[in-house]
């Protein structure tokens, strides 16, 4: 899992396909009706609109499937590290024009920030400082 091919390039997943990878990564694995019931949704999602999602997702290299009997068996192909570090890079480009400072300072001149957020980010930057000497 979370294995791509090389030279592949990964989409960001759309909300509704996000969504999809989030229970299969809770799951693991399951049919579309696991997927379904998995959900925990009221109204649950369309079975029909799932198995949609799911085939989409298959040519984007987001899920596979295997055949149990007359059932497929999907499983995600792509992590949740892989999602998130896409993300940020998509928020990078689109927002910071790429600079990694202006989205930390931002971050950081959020009031809503707490202590212990203030500290596991200044042990980050340490620990990623001696690394990098």
């Amino acid at each position: 899992m979370g294995k791509k091919q090389q030279g592949q390039k990964v989409e960001l997943p759309t909300p509704g396909e996000l969504r999809l990878l989030q229970i299969l990564w809770r799951i693991r694995e399951g049919t579309i009706e696991d997927i379904v019931v998995a959900s925990g949704e009221e109204p649950a999602p369309n079975y029909k609109t799932v198995q949609a999602w799911l085939r989409i997702m298959e040519r984007k290299r987001q899920v596979d499937h295997k055949q149990e009997g007359r059932a497929f068996v999907f499983r995600p192909l792509i992590s949740r590290g892989d999602v998130h570090r896409l993300s940020i890079r998509h928020l990078l480009a689109k927002y910071f024009t790429g600079s990694r400072s202006e989205l930390l300072m931002e971050l950081l001149s959020d009031e809503r920030i707490s202590r212990e957020e203030m500290r596991q980010l200044e042990g980050l930057i340490r620990n990623r400082r001696k690394e990098l000497l």
